[in-house]
C-alpha cells in the first residue's frame, strides 16, 4: 500500500514538473498566435527562448542542494527530465536565432568578432553533450566518466550566464541578478551546511 502511494506520488510531481516546464512555451506560442512580440518580434522571441533556457537550468542546478533537505521529497529521479527541458528550449533559442537574426555572409566574421556568439555556441556544445548522454544505457557505458562530464553543466551555466552578460549595452539589473542567482546555486551545492544536512539525511 505505502509502494503504491509512493509511485502515485511520484506520478504526479512528474506531471507536475513537466506540465510546468511546458508553460513558456505555451506562453511564447500565445504570444506568436496573437502576434503580440512587440516592434521586433524576432528577437524577443529569440532572447524569450534563451531566458527560458537559463532559468530552466536554474532550476535543474538546484534539484540536487533542494533535494538535500530532509523535509523535501527527493527531486533527483526528476532532474534528467528538467535537463532535457534546458536542452529542448536552447534548440529552440538558436533555431530561432539562426532562422530570422543571423546573417549568413557575415557569420564565421560575427562568430570570431562578437565573443557573446562563441561563448554561446561553447555553452550550447556542452548542454548538447550532455543532453545526448543522458539516457541510461549511455550512463552505463560510459561508467564513472559520465558522472564528470556532466558536471560540466556548471561550466554551461558560467558560459550561458557570461553570454547575456556580454550583450548587456546599458541596463545591467537583469544580468547582476543572474549572476547573483548563479553564485547562490554554486554555493548551495558546495556549502559546507548543506552537505552536512546531507549526511544527516543519509544517516
Amino acid at each position: 500500500m505505502a509502494q503504491s502511494s509512493s509511485a502515485f506520488w511520484r506520478y504526479c510531481i512528474w506531471w507536475g514538473l513537466f506540465l510546468s516546464l511546458l508553460v513558456p512555451f505555451a506562453y511564447i506560442t500565445y504570444r506568436l498566435f496573437v502576434n503580440d512580440l512587440g516592434a521586433e518580434p524576432a528577437k524577443a522571441l529569440v532572447e524569450y527562448l534563451g531566458e527560458s533556457a537559463l532559468w530552466v537550468l536554474f532550476a535543474t542546478l538546484l534539484i540536487t542542494p533542494v533535494s538535500r533537505l530532509r523535509f523535501v521529497p527527493s527531486l533527483v529521479r526528476y532532474r534528467r527530465m528538467v535537463g532535457l527541458f534546458v536542452f529542448f528550449y536552447a534548440c529552440l533559442h538558436v533555431v530561432s536565432y539562426a532562422l530570422f537574426l543571423i546573417d549568413w555572409d557575415s557569420f564565421l566574421e560575427d562568430l570570431y568578432k562578437r565573443k557573446y556568439i562563441s561563448v554561446g555556441a561553447a555553452a550550447f556544445l556542452i548542454i548538447f553533450s550532455l543532453a545526448i548522454t543522458s539516457p541510461k544505457i549511455m550512463a552505463k557505458k560510459l561508467g564513472r566518466k559520465w558522472k564528470s562530464l556532466h558536471k560540466a553543466i556548471y561550466l554551461a551555466s558560467v558560459l550561458v550566464v557570461v553570454h547575456v552578460i556580454w550583450q548587456v549595452r546599458s541596463d545591467y539589473s537583469e544580468s547582476i541578478v543572474y549572476i547573483c542567482i548563479l553564485l547562490l546555486l554554486l554555493v548551495l551545492r558546495w556549502s559546507p551546511v548543506v552537505q552536512f544536512m546531507r549526511k544527516k539525511r543519509v544517516n
